[in-house]
């Protein structure tokens, strides 16, 4: 089972208090999360929509993390703590993604078809960040704690604040923040 061995690889990679494999089976949420959203998925998927939808809630339930079974989750990703994380039903995440605590990928509810966020490889979305709208979050972009983004963020760039500005991109501080909403 390739993906749960990616799950766990993810836990010891990107959180220094992992100290073996049996601990992150057996006591990190985000991964009992995303092991059973595949099941949830999986359902979604053959149009076993209310049986999807009650499967995620229990899982919400127990986990705190409450993840739409529509939505697309790649292997690699690792949600730290977890508790009020959110991913909506056409969420997209690739590869080696980091979510902490708090994080919503969600809709404004103006948009239709396409409404949630598009998070790239690598990405790393801190602490009560609301990425909110059919927007995409650039390969290995940084969001900070708490910021709320409703505009594309490019790949390698670092975004803070409400509403959310460039204020480096590659590592290179830039002299005025960048407003991608201009």
């Amino acid at each position: 089972m390739g993906w749960l061995k990616r799950a766990v690889r993810a836990v010891k990679e990107n959180d220094p208090a992992a100290r073996s494999t049996a601990e992150a089976l057996l006591t990190y949420p985000g991964v009992h999360a995303l092991f059973w959203h595949r099941f949830s998925h999986f359902l979604y998927r053959h149009q076993l929509f209310l049986l999807a939808k009650i499967h995620a809630q229990f899982w919400r339930f127990i986990t705190g993390i409450e993840i739409h079974p529509g939505a697309t989750i790649a292997p690699g990703v690792f949600i730290d703590h977890g508790m009020g994380v959110v991913i909506g039903q056409t969420a997209e995440i690739e590869e080696d993604v980091v979510l902490f605590h708090g994080v919503t990928l969600g809709g404004t509810g103006k948009d239709t078809g396409k409404r949630h966020p598009t998070v790239k490889k690598g990405a790393m979305i801190h602490a009560h960040a609301q990425i909110l709208g059919p927007v995409t979050i650039g390969e290995r972009a940084k969001i900070g704690a708490s910021a709320v983004v409703l505009t594309d963020i490019p790949d390698d760039a670092t975004a803070v604040g409400i509403p959310a500005k460039i204020v480096r991109i590659k590592g290179e501080k830039l002299e005025v923040a960048y407003d991608s909403n201009l």
